[in-house]
């Protein structure tokens, strides 16, 4: 059941299995976006802190430590220890998500849903991690090992907290690293609540840490860090560049990005109208429009585009907004005044540029963050709500005539974060998912993402891939080892 006021647990820093306070002493305070009244006070990590957790991480990660010794069907088991915990508290976790995010209490149910799926999708990779022997030209024989790469630091955002957790999370236990976490300043949370739960599954001191803080000071030590073998991110692509520069001026440390994006949703005349709004609404207006792959560039052909833009506008009048915990709620508010004052602005410049407002394109009530859902129309590709990553409750929709027109057109973005077409014509889906520049593809479909299916970008939408075997990748270091054998007398 929702929880409204959930008991907040846990607001220390997570290190070594211990609590405790920031070296500075200092906390900040964590907002509940649909009443602007702060929750709690968190313990602000920042440099000395990472030091603190990363040199903790590398005594659990050193040669003779307990994690390094376990074996990997041990490493699994504790893994499902967790994932069956955090199922045992979705309630608690989920109303700390809905209140700390301000997505809906239903939403957050199934991130948390979600999440364990990942976690105990990984758990099973944890045995089957191995090299290959290879037939080396000769008198060799040669064989690869799977080697986790060490200590490594993961920066997560607050679209999908517990989520994006679960997806840095999984990956890098299965390999058998040492985790350092930062969770997004905004909604730190349920990543401490889960932090408990480590601490209850039995993982070893050190194995995984959480420091919540700010980008510019533990985020950007994380990404300096030189005892850190990797980081994973997620996040904007403002701050993707930084990472990287960080990485390259320091140990060369890998990265791996999972970026911004402004997707097309390309809907044909051939497919049901009132199907393909409904579609492409969930596309755009799930999780309040914040999220990477959101189909945030509707294209609907032009036979079909008057009877689409109709429904459209219906279906986005329909959506009730309000109290994230409101049974009959789908929108609760955005993250926080930065977010809802930047979807403003690209609004404002929206209507400025000609765009026609279907319905919405002001902030909804005084009180908390929210934002009408809104609807533009005739909207054309040198706009800035066509080209800029809005990250909110608005639905651009553009008009095309030809697949090869499309195609272009799609591609014509710095991002290649996601994709998706709807059309009966498979001729046409398959040229398309071909021709897009775009790490997933969704056909008749959106957001069909689960753990077993690799995700990530194209171009400035990132580097590397999370989920699947893929996501495994980064966290693993590929050792060949050659050995003579005695020539034939």
């Amino acid at each position: 059941m929702a929880n409204r006021s959930p008991a907040i647990k846990h607001t220390k820093l997570f290190i070594n299995n211990e609590w405790i306070e920031a070296e500075s002493g200092r906390t900040f305070q964590t907002i509940d976006p649909a009443t602007e009244n702060v929750i709690a006070n968190i313990s602000e990590a920042d440099k000395a802190d990472v030091d603190k957790a990363v040199s903790a991480a590398l005594k659990a990660f050193a040669r003779d430590a307990p994690w390094r010794t376990m074996d990997a069907s041990s490493r699994a088991l504790l893994m499902n220890k967790l994932a069956d915990l955090i199922e045992r508290d979705i309630n608690h976790i989920a109303s700390l998500e809905s209140l700390d995010n301000g997505k809906t209490f239903a939403n957050a149910v199934l991130d948390v849903q979600g999440s364990v799926a990942v976690i105990r999708h990984y758990a099973g990779w944890c045995d089957k991690i191995h090299g290959n022997t290879i037939p080396a030209d000769g008198n060799h024989f040669s064989l690869t090992r799977k080697e986790p790469v060490g200590v490594v630091g993961q920066i997560i955002p607050w679209n999908y907290p517990l989520a994006m957790l679960s997806w840095k999370w999984g990956p890098a236990l299965a390999a058998g690293c040492t985790i350092v976490l930062k969770p997004a300043e905004q909604t730190p949370l349920t990543a401490l609540y889960v932090a408990s739960l480590v601490q209850e599954a039995g993982f070893p001191a050190g194995v995984i840490n959480v420091l919540p803080g700010y980008g510019p000071t533990a985020g950007a030590a994380i990404a300096e860090h030189p005892d850190i073998n990797k980081v994973a991110f997620t996040g904007s692509t403002e701050v993707g560049h930084l990472i990287m520069a960080a990485a390259a001026k320091t140990n060369l440390k890998r990265v791996s990005l999972e970026l911004g994006g402004k997707s097309p949703l390309v809907i044909f005349d051939d497919f049901d109208v009132n199907e393909a709004a409904d579609i492409a609404h969930a596309a755009l207006f799930d999780n309040h429009g914040q999220s990477c792959c959101a189909g945030s560039r509707t294209y609907v052909q032009a036979g079909i585009y008057d009877a689409f833009v109709a429904r459209a506008k219906e279906l986005a009048i329909q959506r009730k907004v309000g109290d994230p915990f409101g049974s009959d709620v789908v929108q609760g508010p955005q993250i926080d005044k930065d977010q809802l004052d930047k979807i403003t602005a690209l609004v404002e410049s929206g209507k400025q540029q000609g765009a026609t407002v279907q319905t919405g394109g002001a902030r909804h009530g005084n009180v908390g963050f929210f934002f009408q859902p809104t609807v533009f129309s005739n909207v054309t590709d040198d706009m800035r709500i066509a080209k800029e990553e809005i990250f909110g409750p608005v639905q651009s929709i553009f008009k095309f005539n030809t697949l090869e027109e499309v195609i272009k057109r799609a591609n014509n973005t710095t991002y290649g974060l996601a994709a998706g077409v709807l059309t009966n014509d498979i001729n046409k889906a398959l040229t398309f998912a071909k021709a897009v520049q775009a790490g997933s593809v969704w056909i008749n479909c959106y957001d069909g993402i689960t753990p077993q299916t690799p995700f990530g970008g194209y171009k400035k939408s990132g580097i590397g891939r999370e989920l699947g075997e893929d996501g495994l990748h980064d966290y693993l270091e590929v050792k060949t080892i050659t050995i003579k054998t005695p020539t034939k007398n």
